[in-house]
């Protein structure tokens, strides 16, 4: 029996030099690339971001950068793999994810995490910085309830449901080290990411109305293949869902165990993650180990990629 295939596109955080190595193997895509408004957009030429780790991970870069990444590495690929079942996307790569799916343009997924980004940017007071941080939780603090009013003590606020013991969360640089010393003599642990950003939380409330004004005003069509929603793991398949999860994620958490029990439930059998990074191929293998799980960065060709989605197409 063939494999059913979903695709997953990353999120911000795994940005590095290398990032569009194995889709610029293509010819095509590299042109293709060349054509797409990210030097325009970002104001420095992809060789000086990918050169500088400063801006690589500035928010206002970064954001329209993996999406850029994320649609290099699906152009270099997809006559390589079998026609998606359905597609999800991380944070930013969920914008990404309807790209892949067809019912946006490279160009108008880029414009819109650009402004993405921008909206999101404004709502940072500048005598509040922000910052998103992993935990992981102890035994002591596994509990949802029990986290939550530990977080909002300190002006933080779960972003991202990762696992039964893992969290990502958002909230306000200066009460970071209070956060982490309580989280810490709980026994949990914590680890600051390269976001300056508190995503995907009330601290971001603002940016939503204008977001979703831009996507119904953009020229985003039906999907050619179904999309999971970041915020409830629920499939979508028209812009007027399109519109309102995209926004709404901006201020409401991730439920990323949602979205991978949906890949389970599809029947998916085989994951190709588009990168930056490899994060979401991992966690999809611990919590469901039954499917095949591939990061596009964990190969050193296009033909490497290749020969392994057709050792187990038919498998």
């Amino acid at each position: 029996m063939s494999n059913r295939v979903a695709i997953l596109c990353s999120g911000q955080a795994g940005q590095h030099a290398g990032m569009f190595d194995l889709a610029l193997e293509d010819a095509r895509v590299a042109q293709l690339l060349q054509g797409w408004p990210l030097e325009e957009l970002c104001g420095y030429s992809l060789q000086r971001i990918l050169s500088d780790d400063k801006l690589l991970f500035a928010n206002p870069i970064a954001q329209p950068l993996v999406v850029a990444a994320i649609l290099a590495n699906w152009e270099a690929i997809k006559t390589l793999v079998p026609k998606p079942v359905v597609v999800a996307g991380y944070s930013i790569g969920e914008l990404a994810s309807w790209a892949v799916a067809g019912a946006l343009t490279a160009e108008e997924a880029i414009r819109l995490a650009a402004l993405r980004a921008k909206l999101l940017q404004a709502c940072i007071a500048s005598d509040q910085p922000q910052v998103m941080l992993a935990i992981s939780l102890s035994q002591t603090l596994t509990q949802m309830t029990e986290i939550q009013p530990l977080l909002q003590a300190h002006g933080f606020y779960v972003a991202i449901d990762v696992a039964e013991d893992a969290v990502i969360a958002g909230g306000l640089l200066q009460q970071a080290d209070a956060l982490e010393a309580v989280i810490s003599n709980a026994g949990g642990k914590v680890t600051r990411l390269p976001i300056e950003i508190a995503s995907h939380t009330p601290w971001m409330q603002a940016a939503v109305q204008p977001f979703e004004q831009a996507l119904a005003s953009s020229n985003m069509k039906a999907p050619l293949f179904p999309l999971l929603a970041g915020i409830s793991g629920a499939r979508l398949h028209d812009k007027a869902a399109a519109t309102s999860s995209l926004s709404r994620q901006l201020a409401e958490p991730i439920r990323w165990q949602a979205v991978m029990d949906g890949l389970h439930e599809a029947g998916v059998t085989m994951v190709i993650e588009l990168g930056p990074g490899s994060a979401l191929a991992k966690m999809l293998k611990t919590r469901h180990p039954h499917i095949q799980c591939r990061s596009i960065e964990e190969f050193r060709s296009l033909a490497g990629l290749k020969k392994w989605v057709e050792q187990y197409a038919d498998a």
